[in-house]
């Protein structure tokens, strides 16, 4: 009896194991064989090609560059040609001419060492003074005799306000000088002090020559309305590096200049 019960159940589990069998193999299938007419369908029609790109601006310029001159290739720095040894050396050749014609230790002050200045009147003369015919790029209509430090302050001022006071694309190239150095008295008068133009401290500036030729006069820039602001931001511009300034509203011996000098006052700058 037993064994007929133990013969039922392996004949049924036996029974279950051949259900669960699967009928096909589990490897994946074939792929299909490609079909002649749908690759012919996904070929590109002739008149679908990408058109050409036009040539770039670089392959154009390199076309039109001298044969003399080398192309980069491919993977070639791109830092600029070294530039010729007779270009550097015409640079160190005017740096160096700019360096010889140099006074008051400054390579923008160019100009002559003049030394000691003896006055025809007791109180006039300078002592190292110098006679400059152009500072920081702009021209002196004429050599002036000043000291170093009379110098220097121009070269501030010029720097400061003077040379793009009408435009940087139209700068002052000249300055039109009315008095340098001068032994005389205040004004001229008699019997007045000894004037800082005649210690080489003081120089006159009586014009503006622009890069267009154009010349700015002080006596009728100052009237006029298109000039009159910037002759006035430059005459400010001015107090400051020089310790007195004075203008065509300072009194009637000032109408038609600027009087720079580098006199320094108790209160402080004098502008008038």
């Amino acid at each position: 009896m037993m064994r007929a019960g133990v013969l039922i159940l392996a004949a049924a589990f036996g029974g279950a194991s051949l259900a669960s069998t699967p009928d096909a193999s589990m490897e994946p299938p074939a792929r299909p064989v490609p079909d002649a007419r749908l690759e012919a369908a996904a070929a590109p029609l002739p008149g679908m090609r990408p058109v050409s790109r036009p040539p770039s601006e670089q392959r154009l310029a390199a076309a039109s560059r001298p044969a003399d001159l080398p192309l980069l290739a491919p993977g070639a720095s791109l830092q600029p040609f070294a530039r010729p040894d007779s270009l550097a050396e015409q640079v160190l050749f005017k740096r160096r001419q700019r360096r010889k014609g140099s006074v008051c230790g400054d390579i923008d002050i160019q100009g002559d060492d003049v030394g000691h200045v003896s006055g025809t009147l007791p109180g006039c003369g300078a002592k190292d003074a110098v006679r400059v015919r152009e500072i920081a790029g702009v021209r002196l209509s004429q050599a002036s005799l000043m000291t170093c430090n009379t110098a220097r302050a121009l070269k501030t001022w010029i720097n400061r306000e003077v040379e793009t006071a009408f435009g940087r694309g139209n700068k002052v190239v000249s300055l039109r000088v009315a008095a340098h150095y001068a032994c005389r008295t205040r004004n001229n008068r008699p019997g007045a002090k000894i004037s800082e133009h005649g210690k080489g401290k003081a120089i006159d500036i009586s014009g503006f020559t622009l890069a267009s030729g154009e010349t700015v006069t002080v006596l009728h820039g100052w009237q006029n309305r298109k000039t009159r602001k910037k002759l006035k931001k430059i005459w400010r511009a001015a107090c400051g590096p020089f310790g007195t300034v004075l203008g065509p509203e300072a009194d009637r011996y000032h109408k038609d200049h600027f009087h720079l000098d580098v006199a320094r006052h108790r209160g402080g700058t004098y502008c008038r």
